[in-house]
């Protein structure tokens, strides 16, 4: 048995709204968040001993200090990349704690992702990307090929060229999406129904992916308090477990950022592969255990590639299980209840990790039924992280 199993739990989450256009900066965003989280949690600042960010993010662990009043952190830590962070996030909190460097551990990502900073779009070239800043993106960027939705564009034809996946499979997980967040008056498509029709004949961003293929720019933040799971017995709402957690890489990543992926061997299994073996192994479960999850869906091609990944079918039948009813509520595995990156926000995965505690208290706005297992998944491809989460 790991020793982490089950000997740490969520016990707290908060969120702000999602929108285009906050008004307010990161720092206000998360120490809503983180306040909100708090008081879920039945805890106060002070309370608070530890904090863990996203090295992606502008809010520093003294900011949140000075913000929110948590006067007596003994730990804090910075966990990145950007999307591959959150799960490791958990992880880094349940680490703090199994080694007694803190006991109660806010986790948090803010960002304006619409108004400020906007991850999809290409930066300015500068000195510091050619020839160096460890991203090996001047072999890529002079031939146009400069963004994350134009590499996991050739992905996604790459899995079409090998299993004959098509556009309406994709469309399937778009669509999964929209109708979870349809019932979240919360996300930022709840009003905004979607058809295969109009997914289909959705602008083309970059061949194969369409409009309804990417996540959304959303402006917000998330946070969520990880204590031991005795403590956690005694606070107000019944806590979201931590059976495991785990990070990786493949075992062939490829130096760089991002774009240097698309130069490993296979482009249809990921990092999720290897975490997957890991993730299972350590909670003593399987995907045959997984009653729900939420997987980081930044395209629909990285939720089609994280089912086979992570076992729920076989390599190459990703498609067809994502478009037989596999991922509806009633389906043999439900996904990103809330409306995931694609339709309630993209919080850089942290919005999944709330989801996954709301499954596992019965509170989500398409709650499963009888959830008691729940897998969390954070962003591909250069490495990721996951966790399952169980009442």
């Amino acid at each position: 048995m790991y020793d982490h199993r089950d000997r740490c739990a969520i016990v707290g989450i908060g969120t702000t709204d999602f929108t285009k256009a906050s008004g307010r900066s990161v720092l206000t965003l998360a120490t809503q968040a983180g306040a909100a989280a708090i008081s879920d949690a039945g805890l106060a600042a002070t309370d608070i001993d530890g904090i863990v960010r996203c090295e992606h993010d502008e809010v520093r662990h003294n900011d949140l200090v000075e913000t929110l009043g948590t006067a007596n952190v003994t730990y804090w830590s910075s966990v990145g990349t950007g999307g591959a962070a959150p799960c490791g996030m958990i992880g880094q909190a349940v680490g703090a704690i199994m080694s007694g460097q803190a006991r109660t551990v806010l986790a948090f990502r803010s960002l304006n992702g619409r108004s400020g900073r906007r991850f999809g779009q290409a930066g300015r070239a500068s000195p510091r990307s050619i020839g160096g800043n460890g991203s090996y993106d001047e072999f890529f960027i002079p031939y146009g090929l400069a963004v994350p939705g134009q590499m996991f564009a050739m992905i996604a034809r790459r899995h079409m060229i090998e299993f004959g996946t098509t556009s309406e499979h994709l469309g399937s997980i778009a669509l999964t999406c929209r109708q979870r967040a349809n019932a979240n008056p919360n996300a930022q498509m709840a009003d905004r129904e979607l058809s295969m029709q109009e997914y289909l004949t959705g602008r083309p961003i970059s061949l194969p992916l369409r409009l309804f293929d990417f996540c959304l720019e959303t402006d917000g933040a998330c946070a969520v308090v990880v204590t031991d799971t005795e403590r956690a017995r005694n606070l107000p709402h019944r806590p979201a477990l931590i059976r495991a957690v785990a990070q990786g890489t493949s075992r062939h990543p490829q130096m760089g950022l991002v774009l240097p992926t698309l130069l490993r061997e296979s482009l249809t299994t990921q990092p999720s592969a290897d975490v997957a073996e890991t993730l299972y192994r350590r909670a003593g479960m399987g995907p045959e255990d997984i009653d729900v999850a939420q997987f980081y869906d930044c395209f629909t091609i990285t939720v089609l590639l994280q089912l086979e990944d992570y076992g729920f079918c076989k390599k190459g039948e990703g498609g067809p299980f994502a478009s037989g009813g596999a991922l509806d509520i009633g389906g043999a595995i439900p996904i990103n209840t809330s409306g995931g990156h694609l339709s309630e926000g993209y919080i850089h995965g942290m919005n999944h990790v709330v989801e996954g505690v709301r499954q596992i208290r019965g509170t989500s706005s398409s709650q499963v039924a009888g959830a008691e297992t729940c897998l969390v998944t954070s962003g591909i491809p250069v490495a990721t992280s996951a966790m399952i989460l169980t009442a």
